[in-house]
C-alpha cells in the first residue's frame, strides 16, 4: 500500500497532516513518488519491537530465579537483510529497549548499526548518517508507533508496517502489506530493490524464471 504525497501549503512546503492512504490502483502519482524515493535509498533503518518483531515480549523463568526475555523474528525478513548486505545497502536498528535477542538478530542478519536503549532517536539518526556518509534522502526508516513519526519526517522514505497505528500510516510514504514481525521488513526490502533495479538480480541468483 502506498501513501499519497503531502499536499503543499501556501509556502510550497509539504504538510503531512493532510496525507491520506491510497492503494496503488487509486493513485499512480503516489506510487511514482514513493518509488522515486525508494530508488535513492542506501541505508535502511528500523525500530525493533513491532517491526522486526510482532511487538510481543515473552518472559521465561530462568534457573537462577530471574526471567529471560524472548522475542521472535521472521526468517523472510532475515534473508532480505542479508540481500541488503550483498548489494551494499546498510541496515540497522534503533530501539528504546535493550535486548540480548535483538543483539543476536543484528549479528545473524549482518546488520551494520545496533543502537538499543535510546529513547531519543534523532541524535542517533544524525550520528549514523554521518558515519554512513549518506544524505537524509538516502535513508529509509521502518516504524510502527507514534514515537517513529519524528524519524519519518527526517528521512527520504518513511515506511509503516501493515499493522502500524493509523496515525503512523498517515505519515508514511509506503505501507507494507505484511504486519511487523511477519514479513514487513521483507516487503520494504523488495520495494526498495525493485525501485533500485536490484530485484531481478535476486531472482536470477535463485533461478526464478517467469516472475512478474
Amino acid at each position: 500500500m502506498l501513501a499519497a504525497e503531502p499536499a503543499a501549503n501556501a509556502d510550497g512546503k509539504g504538510s503531512r497532516a493532510t496525507t491520506i492512504l491510497m492503494t496503488p490502483a487509486l493513485t499512480n502519482a503516489g506510487e511514482r513518488a514513493a518509488t522515486e524515493r525508494a530508488a535513492k535509498i542506501k541505508l535502511l533503518l528500523m525500530d525493533v519491537d513491532g517491526v522486526l518483531t510482532d511487538g510481543k515480549v515473552y518472559f521465561l523463568p530462568s534457573a537462577d530465579g530471574g526471567v529471560t526475555e524472548l522475542k521472535t523474528f521472521d526468517c523472510q525478513d532475515g534473508i532480505a537483510l542479508q540481500w541488503c548486505k550483498w548489494k551494499g545497502i546498510r541496515t540497522g536498528v534503533i530501539s528504546g529497549r535493550k535486548s540480548f535477542s535483538t543483539e543476536q538478530r543484528v549479528l545473524q542478519a549482518h546488520m551494520d548499526y545496533n543502537y538499543q536503549g535510546f529513547i531519543e532517536k534523532i541524535p542517533i539518526i544524525e550520528e549514523i548518517m554521518a558515519d554512513a556518509a549518506v544524505t537524509s534522502d538516502e535513508i529509509a526508516f521502518i516504524g510502527d508507533d507514534l514515537t517513529d513519526v519524528v524519524v519519518f519526517h527526517r528521512v527520504g522514505l518513511a515506511i509503516a508496517v501493515g499493522n502500524a497505528r493509523p496515525e503512523v500510516k498517515g505519515e508514511a510514504h509506503y505501507v507494507t502489506p505484511s504486519s511487523g514481525g511477519s514479513g514487513a521488513v521483507r516487503d520494504a526490502v523488495e520495494f526498495i530493490f525493485k525501485a533500485r533495479g536490484l530485484w531481478q538480480e535476486i531472482l536470477d541468483k535463485y533461478e526464478i524464471r517467469g516472475a512478474v
